[in-house]
């Protein structure tokens, strides 16, 4: 694996849990360097998102150009963001990279707090046009208009299974020719799952940026979702955050 440098797009969540927090806790764990735009502030627990305050999109922008232009960037990854202004500037920088970009199409918080507007969700076509690869959670895909309208965009589909039903996850991968792998796993009896979707973007980002095949990438990224859920240290009353730190001995491996 070599150092992968990866531009983290998003929002940032007081409690720790989810948003840049959990992406440059992702990235570091898994021996990348995290850099971040900050797209809102939020003030948010594990029960909910108390208040939202986006950050001005020249900002936004300030902190992408001040990184690319010195560190530079392997991969993208971009969670939460802020408004529909933002999005389409982002748009605008993002074509000029040649990398890797996960796009997270943050709309709700894992607590059912709304964190996107119907204004900014509309922006996400453009930015799903520049993807590599969308992933987004099964009522994000449905407000999104589904698998097909995903995938006419050109890009990769991870379609995360956590928020169906029955005993077994079920993630997928999918690319616009047709599926590529899927993964089935036991669905953890917890409700420490604050942060999973910004958890698992930001792994596949770092994999991506290290060069790494997708479907690679894909398994890779899943595998350190789950080791982070059941290292989950039980903090909060509500949905509590992720066991990132503990996920210590995490070795990128060959898929079956």
């Amino acid at each position: 694996m070599t150092l992968s440098r990866v531009l983290i797009i998003a929002g940032s969540d007081s409690s720790g849990g989810a948003g840049i927090q959990a992406d440059i806790k992702t990235v570091t764990m898994l021996g990348g360097h995290a850099m971040t735009a900050i797209t809102a502030i939020t003030a948010q627990n594990t029960l909910g998102v108390q208040r939202v305050l986006p950050v001005p999109t020249d900002m936004v922008l300030a902190q992408i150009d001040s990184v690319v232009s010195d560190i530079g960037v392997d991969a993208v990854k971009i969670g939460m963001i802020g408004s529909a202004e933002t999005a389409h500037a982002l748009a605008d920088r993002l074509e000029q990279l040649a990398v890797p970009i996960v796009l997270d199409p943050v709309m709700v918080a894992t607590s059912g707090s709304a964190l996107a507007d119907k204004a900014t969700i509309e922006a996400l076509d453009r930015l799903m046009r520049l993807a590599s690869v969308v992933t987004p959670n099964l009522p994000e895909l449905a407000a999104l208009g589904g698998e097909a309208a995903i995938l006419d965009h050109g890009c990769y589909l991870l379609a995360k299974g956590g928020h169906g039903e029955g005993y077994e996850i079920v993630d997928r991968l999918l690319s616009p020719s047709g599926p590529l792998r899927e993964l089935r796993g036991k669905r953890f009896d917890t409700s420490d799952t604050h942060g999973t979707g910004c958890t698992l973007a930001s792994a596949l980002a770092c994999g991506l940026g290290a060069g790494l095949p997708i479907e690679k990438a894909f398994v890779q990224a899943i595998r350190f979702v789950r080791l982070a859920i059941l290292e989950a240290p039980g903090l909060g009353k509500g949905c509590g955050p992720l066991g990132h730190q503990f996920v210590t001995d995490f070795q990128w491996e060959d898929p079956d």
